[in-house]
């Protein structure tokens, strides 16, 4: 591998942001993008398709063989509260690739017995966020109920572009919730991106039911994110 090359996807994994190398195969040359580089027209499909199924692909570009190799940082979920559905999201995420954080101020509910193996932060949300930011790599889901713990990493997840943020609660719950954030200065196009109630509609009713929802809902929203792929004019 080029020494540029390996370059860039060292800051890529150093700041969690996607790449993707492109080999020319007869030549042996290869050039790496991060997600947000400007890429040439007749390569955006191409490296857009990889980006989202995180596989690689080899094709033919003008008589060129072209190998398209993608550069994912790991998926995680945020899951604020430490309740039954994060117990049984907790189990789930890992064996579907993705990392998990639970954080929950109150500490009767976040324990190392109820969560083990677990990375677990029982601080508020606005305590334990600036030093772990939030990225568009991530999922937040809000279990709590509670808008004195919810409200801020909701706010926190929708800044940081998060490709996927949802909320626990009924639509009458999210309708009051919505209020609130605009309240505070969330845009209503921004507080729209928040899936409420929470997970995909399988009439989900225990908490591990509920988990599932959630957790293919989270898959679903990963697998058809926006990627940020400026195109330039072709060669």
């Amino acid at each position: 591998m080029e020494l540029s090359t390996l370059q860039a996807l060292n800051v890529a994994r150093a700041s969690r942001r996607a790449a993707v190398v492109v080999t020319d195969l007869s030549e042996g040359t290869s050039q790496a993008f991060i997600e947000g580089d400007r890429i040439r027209a007749e390569w955006a499909a191409p490296v857009s398709e990889v980006l989202h199924s995180g596989r690689p692909r080899l094709l033919t570009i003008e008589e060129r063989a072209l190998f398209f190799n993608v550069h994912l940082p790991p998926p995680r979920i945020v899951a604020i509260g430490a309740v039954h559905i994060s117990q049984a999201l907790s189990r789930l995420a890992p064996v579907a690739g993705f990392d998990m954080a639970i954080i929950d101020p109150r500490t009767a509910f976040a324990t190392a017995e109820r969560f083990h193996g677990v990375e677990l932060l029982a601080d508020w949300p606005e305590d334990v966020l600036p030093d772990r930011p939030l990225d568009r790599y991530t999922a937040l889901a809000a279990l709590t109920h509670d808008p004195k713990i919810d409200d801020y990493p909701l706010r926190a997840a929708l800044e940081a572009g998060c490709f996927y943020v949802g909320a626990l609660g009924s639509r009458k719950t999210h309708a009051a919730r919505s209020e609130r954030l605009q309240t505070q200065g969330v845009a209503t196009e921004a507080v729209a991106r928040i899936k409420a109630p929470i997970g995909l509609d399988i009439g989900a009713a225990s908490p591990a039911e509920i988990a599932v929802a959630v957790l293919a809902e989270i898959i679903g929203a990963l697998r058809r994110r926006d990627v940020d792929l400026p195109a330039e004019g072709g060669k």
